[in-house]
């Protein structure tokens, strides 16, 4: 299958671009390369695709043709961006999304997977499935509730979307993110043997390895048509929800010499846990590889590899915001975060 994988250069997509091509996909990238400079450590045997350099909002058509599946991963990806400028955070997230897929469908791309995200839950004491109430208190998070009703709205015989709201996604990659919780704790446990928390480590919120998101793409993929078409799947593992202190003990019997310290005033209103059930219905090929536990351990085997510093902890290029940032104050990109 000839796949366009949008936001190949990101954390996700770095990933997801090398196990397509295993899975002997044609793979194309499309990215713009705001976080194209980061690289933690090499992938062995890694194959570079072709890139397509462009930001979702100027994609054309005939960019487009040819292909027979987009996944999209290529948004402003966390809360704090999405925060930090509202505007132009919708800009992309939705009215991009929105332009992509209008033009794939135009283009005779068939399928449309979409990454969209379990944050749309936003708060809940219940456990909560696709079904429920959505509750976003993000702008990120509204932009995915936008996209994912859009997708549906013009899915039809031609066009067939796909979409996954994924668990807080965790694991190593060469562009990895420090400004996800589970990597973020590993980071600190490693370079300040200190796992300083922001919260009081109450919320619950589900968890997914990087690895196990690719997996479900690649099993989607081979899925008929008709089986996911138009459909909202919860993209984990009912086993896999956690409340955050509980990450944090986990790493610190990983990580030797480690404290744990909680902020008893922080308060994180994003509380909320997710049954996964209905992919093991409708992808019923699918399971998690990984725990947290297993998870943890591969990015303390990683950051002892490749020696990760406190400096590069605490860089830029591994923590969204501060790499937009970057990027604004010193010109690289202009106040809608184009390219200069």
């Amino acid at each position: 299958m000839k796949i366009l994988l949008t936001g190949i250069d990101g954390y996700i997509g770095t990933i997801l671009g090398q196990e397509l091509i295993k899975a002997g996909h044609s793979v194309v990238g499309l990215d713009t390369g705001y976080y194209a400079d980061a690289r933690l450590y090499d992938i062995p045997n890694f194959k570079q695709p072709g890139i397509i350099k462009k930001d979702i909002r100027n994609v054309t058509k005939e960019d487009l043709e040819g292909f027979d599946a987009i996944v999209h991963l290529a948004e402003l990806s966390n809360d704090p961006v999405g925060e930090n400028d509202p505007e132009v955070t919708y800009q992309i997230n939705h009215i991009g999304t929105k332009n992509l897929a209008t033009l794939a469908k135009q283009a005779g791309v068939k399928r449309f997977i979409y990454f969209s995200s379990c944050s749309i839950y936003g708060a809940s004491d219940n456990i909560v499935d696709e079904k429920s109430p959505t509750n976003p208190l993000t702008t990120y998070a509204k932009s995915k509730i936008l996209n994912e009703q859009f997708l549906q709205s013009i899915a039809d015989d031609t066009f067939s979307p796909l979409i996954f709201r994924n668990a807080t996604v965790y694991g190593a990659s060469p562009r990895l993110r420090f400004d996800l919780v589970v990597n973020n704790l590993s980071g600190l446990a490693f370079t300040t043997k200190e796992i300083k928390m922001d919260s009081d480590g109450t919320p619950w919120r589900p968890f997914i390895h990087v690895l196990d998101v690719c997996q479900a793409v690649l099993i989607a993929l081979k899925t008929p048509t008709e089986r996911i078409h138009s459909q909202i799947i919860n993209v984990g593992d009912t086993n896999s929800n956690y409340q955050i202190k509980d990450i944090a003990e986990t790493i610190k019997k990983t990580f030797p010499g480690c404290t744990v310290s909680l902020n008893k005033d922080g308060v994180d209103k994003r509380n909320y846990r997710v049954n996964f059930d209905k992919i093991k219905t409708v992808l019923p090929r699918f399971s998690c590889k990984y725990d947290i536990a297993k998870g943890v351990q591969e990015l303390l085997d990683i950051f002892t590899k490749a020696n990760l510093s406190k400096e590069d902890f605490e860089s830029r290029k591994y923590t969204r915001l501060k790499q937009i940032k970057y990027l604004k104050e010193n010109n690289k990109i202009n106040q809608s975060f184009f390219w200069i």
